[in-house]
């Protein structure tokens, strides 16, 4: 840890008490883990947590079908070293067993299904908390959630609902079938965890990197060029140097043009943008409450 910046100390100490006080609580936790750089920061931090020994909990991807290459690489590289228990829900399962329908049409995506496999996954394998990589900065609905966030037997989430959270104490009583959302980053920015990935040396994909790709433009985004992806007329193909902020499925998540090649080149570039980490995910533009809505049916 870089103790010029002692403020990562601080984040960094509430997020381990937030881990231990969760599973302290909770009787069959996992983590969220979508391959991003929160998700790989809430890894670090969970290891921390519980060193010297294993992380006492899976973690969890729900397989879109349509993730980045660079992203599934990563993820069976970083469990493999380490040794981590990795449960893998798939969306594409979920659709053909009749759970889930794919959306339809040249701007279809994956994207909102993955609430569906998550559930199915939460029931299956009865956790009663998950831990997920959210931050209060990214979106507004984000910006409403508690660190504890309870959902109910459908997993919805009721923001009227939360309980309050004064003097760091913590609420984990539940129903049975209810289960706990817990987000032990909701207080660091995208700027601090690009910092603490810097101070203490953690690989991260190369998808967050400068790099040449194929890409087209729709409606002010730049969207990875994929086999699943199909063109609009008057939409071309071209090979530009991007890279990502945020990285979900192929199909709603937007690439920015970029340099910005190393870590330094990175956090200097989020210091200049006036662009939110959000603003290329196309997902939370599909409605003035995209986020909040797909929260109350079970979203992460």
């Amino acid at each position: 840890m870089d103790y010029k910046v002692p403020y990562l100390k601080q984040l960094e100490l509430e997020a381990i008490y937030i881990f231990r006080e969760a599973v302290s609580q909770c009787e069959n936790p996992a983590l969220l883990f979508s391959g991003g750089k929160d998700s790989i920061v809430m890894v670090h931090l969970a290891k921390k947590a519980f060193w010297p020994g294993k992380i006492p909990f899976p973690l969890v991807h729900i397989d879109t079908g349509h993730n980045f290459e660079e992203t599934l690489t990563f993820r069976d590289e970083l469990v493999k070293l380490h040794g981590h228990n990795l449960v893998v829900g798939s969306v594409e399962e979920s659709i053909k067993n009749g759970e889930a329908h794919e959306e339809v049409g040249p701007k279809a995506s994956r994207n909102a299904l993955q609430s569906i496999t998550l559930m199915s996954t939460i029931e299956n394998n009865k956790y009663d908390c998950l831990f997920g990589g959210a931050r209060r900065d990214e979106e507004k609905a984000r910006a409403k959630e508690r660190f504890f966030s309870h959902r109910d037997a459908f997993g919805q989430w009721e923001p009227k609902n939360q309980r309050p959270e004064l003097w760091s104490l913590y609420n984990g009583r539940k129903n049975p079938d209810e289960h706990f959302r817990v987000f032990p980053l909701s207080n660091w920015t995208e700027l601090d965890v690009w910092e603490y990935i810097r101070s203490e040396g953690i690989e991260i994909p190369s998808l967050y990197f400068s790099h040449k790709r194929e890409v087209f433009k729709r409606e002010g985004v730049i969207y990875a060029h994929a086999p699943f992806m199909t063109l609009i007329e008057g939409e071309t193909v071209e090979r530009v140097s991007v890279r990502f902020r945020t990285i979900g499925d192929v199909t709603c998540t937007g690439a920015v043009e970029s340099t910005a090649s190393t870590l330094e080149e990175v956090i200097n570039e989020i210091k200049a943008s006036r662009v939110t980490e959000r603003g290329t995910r196309i997902d939370d533009k599909r409605s003035e409450a995209a986020m909040e809505d797909r929260k109350k049916q079970g979203y992460f």
